[in-house]
């Protein structure tokens, strides 16, 4: 943990935000050595943050003890070049436990997950989200997805909130988003407020989302392809829409296709990315399951067809694995 504020050095640095896999070895274990050669390549390949234990992370499958490890081996691993920060989530009580954690691990920053099972009112919600963000010194991003999904006016009284600095949708409702930033911006003048694009393949809609003014993302990609990832990064930056386009077409549009072919493979084709890439972070853990030997053949083609189109353009790294 620094003492620099996160929201100014998650938008100083340029470059995807990293959401690693947590490695597990051969009898199903945390794996820390492998986790934080994962958490290192990502870091020199250029990530401007590591989000650790999120969706990614597979919060879900990890118990506290193993979550504080994890959470440690990446402030550790990162060494305060780039902010770390924890997902939180579950009911109240569970969520502001690993928030605890995460702070005496020496996180930067929590995500705040939705909570558990209940789908619960706005108020509520609110509630829930106000109760993390005072519970520790860390700043918190509240994620809006599935079960957790926010009215404008909810968004504008948690970015009033002490210790509650953005917003990451994973819902994908531009209508709503648009909403929503325009409702911040008018009730909170001068309002320093930071949006992210967390749908699951977000450089799907980064096009769409840079329309309504949100320019930070999560990348899953840069998890197993940073080389892809960073490129099509700083194609969107600079303007090249040629290769902007190119990607899209052939190698993010396949890649969410097959993606959508089996459930839970937001998680688990994107570790066996990591695993083809030369990096034996395990597999899932159940209730998630592994994709089938079609499926990690399609993704190696679609990978390789990444790289060629980066070839093409000028933009090979060489050596990636």
């Amino acid at each position: 943990m620094t003492s620099a504020p996160l929201a100014a050095r998650l938008t100083d640095v340029a470059g995807p935000l990293f959401f690693p896999v947590t490695a597990y070895g051969p009898d199903g274990t945390v794996d820390l050595d492998a986790f934080r050669a994962h958490v290192r390549k990502g870091v020199d390949a250029g990530a401007a943050a590591v989000f650790a234990c999120c969706g990614t992370g597979e919060f879900h499958a990890l118990t506290p003890q193993e979550f504080r490890a994890v959470v440690a081996a990446a402030v550790e691993e990162t060494a305060g070049q780039v902010p770390v920060v924890a997902g939180a989530g579950y009911g109240t009580a569970l969520a502001i436990q690993y928030a605890e954690l995460a702070e005496e691990a020496g996180a930067d920053g929590l995500l705040a997950m939705p909570p558990y099972l209940v789908v619960a009112g706005q108020e509520g919600l609110l509630g829930h989200y106000t109760a993390l963000a005072a519970a520790t010194g860390l700043d918190t991003i509240v994620y809006q997805r599935d079960n957790a999904v926010f009215t404008p006016e909810t968004v504008l009284a948690l970015a009033q909130t002490p210790g509650v600095i953005g917003l990451k949708d994973g819902y994908g409702d531009l209508d709503l988003m648009q909403r929503i930033v325009s409702a911040v911006r008018a009730g909170l003048p001068g309002g320093d407020f930071l949006y992210f694009n967390g749908l699951p393949t977000a450089e799907l809609t980064g096009l769409a989302y840079r329309g309504i003014g949100v320019t930070l993302y999560s990348s899953a990609v840069f998890a197993f392809a940073p080389d892809i990832a960073l490129a099509f990064y700083r194609a969107l930056e600079s303007g090249d829409d040629d290769l902007v386009n190119a990607l899209l077409d052939h190698f993010y549009r396949p890649l969410v296709e097959l993606r959508a072919e089996g459930r839970g493979y937001a998680v688990s084709l994107v570790k066996a990315g990591v695993r083809l890439e030369g990096l034996d972070v395990g597999g899932v853990r159940t209730p998630l399951t592994e994709p089938t030997d079609a499926h990690i053949e399609e993704l190696t083609r679609i990978i390789a067809d990444g790289r060629a189109l980066l070839e093409k353009h000028g933009q090979g790294q060489g050596e990636h694995g």
